[in-house]
């Protein structure tokens, strides 16, 4: 028992260890985004602001406009997450329990499309999207993450999970295909549900490379944007910047906090079902 206690305590010790490697930097950034203007880069390095002030916050708001970038990445995160949810998941419902002609076939097409890069496709959805005027509009950021194969895949994988008995009766009791959906099929999908949808909401709030190439205006840029044309001209102020970064994980970590027990059940059901 004694040898076995202490496999456990060097266990605990090393897990408890590559935990604050891994917070150490956040930490420091929340700490430093307090910090006087120069106190970073100061010998010997501070770890604790003297004395803490909120100047920068206050820089970011007022004077630099981040508020702007930060509703606009909220209102493209949120509605991007929601139209997500929906269009994913009855997409992969569909694949997953309705019979249709071509059912397979189009499935594994659309697989073959997780192999091209993203990186790829971003020109020929520029251009389709000047064609249908949704450049530089927050729609133009939105759509491209309503939809996507991974969500799809998901999805249809988690739903081949539901009895085909379970749906066969309600049709028999002359219920439609969307009352299936919404008032049977969804319940049971809610853990992948809250999965894809915590997933889509970190992808589109992080996401720097498409709100860049499609929002030309500085007004409608969302926060990782507006963050990345502040860093040319106040590259100096760390401070600044940490705080501009705070503000930007913040969101992100309050809804993981809030759905990690939903994220994590959707991961174990659905490696289980897969």
């Amino acid at each position: 028992m004694s040898g076995r206690r202490a496999q456990s305590l060097a266990l605990n010790l090393a897990l408890a260890g590559g935990a604050a490697l891994t917070l150490a930097p956040l930490l420091w950034m929340v700490s430093a985004s307090f910090m006087p203007a120069g106190q970073t880069n100061s010998l010997p390095p501070h770890l604790l602001p003297a004395p803490p002030v909120l100047d920068h916050y206050r820089a970011l708001f007022a004077r630099l406009h981040l508020a702007r970038a930060f509703a606009n990445s909220t209102t493209i995160a949120v509605s991007a997450t929601m139209l997500a949810v929906l269009i994913n998941g009855m997409a992969g419902f569909a694949f997953a329990k309705l019979r249709f002609a071509g059912r397979d076939q189009i499935f594994r097409l659309l697989l073959i499309g997780l192999v091209i890069p993203v990186q790829v496709g971003m020109l020929p959805l520029f251009l389709l999207f000047k064609s249908l005027g949704l450049v530089n509009t927050l729609a133009g950021a939105v759509i491209p993450s309503c939809a996507t194969i991974f969500g799809i895949f998901m999805v249809r994988q988690y739903a081949l999970g539901i009895p085909d008995e379970l749906l066969d009766a309600a049709r028999i009791d002359g219920a439609s295909e969307a009352r299936i959906f919404f008032a049977i099929a969804l319940p049971q999908l809610k853990p992948i549900l809250v999965t894809l949808g915590l997933f889509t909401f970190l992808s589109t709030w992080n996401d720097f490379l498409w709100p860049l190439v499609i929002l030309s205006d500085d007004a409608k840029y969302t926060l990782p944007v507006a963050l990345a044309s502040l860093s040319g001209e106040h590259v100096q102020d760390t401070e600044l910047m940490m705080a501009g970064a705070v503000l930007t994980v913040i969101p992100v970590l309050v809804v993981f906090l809030i759905l990690q027990r939903h994220y994590v059940r959707g991961l174990l059901a659905g490696g289980v079902k897969g």
